[in-house]
């Protein structure tokens, strides 16, 4: 993105709304959902067209209906697209998977 998002400015009114998703999530055991990577997903994803003049409880029923499968298809994306993914995966694990002990 060239600047800031228009919605940045709301973060710290909006964290106990993600502060709850992010439970909600851990309980329904996606537990590597954090905060950041959560507004990451609404500001490249969710509001990646920002609309002039918005409403807080707008942006607070787009963070309350999120559902755990739309951030875990940005998640997976956006990893694929990360340059050095494959150099992330543990060489001693890949090894496992591709060719394992019997």
């Amino acid at each position: 993105m060239a600047g800031k998002h228009p919605y940045e400015q709301y973060f710290h009114q909006l964290l106990p709304a993600l502060t709850s998703k992010v439970e909600e999530f851990r309980l329904l055991e996606y537990g590597t959902i954090d905060i950041a990577s959560l507004w990451d997903y609404l500001l490249k994803k969710k509001w990646k067209k920002p609309v002039e003049g918005v409403h807080m409880y707008s942006l607070v029923s787009d963070i309350v209906s999120m559902k755990p499968g739309d951030f875990m298809n940005y998640a997976t994306i956006e990893a694929f697209r990360s340059p050095d993914w494959l150099e992330e995966v543990n060489q001693e694990e890949l090894q496992e998977l591709l060719y394992p002990k019997n």
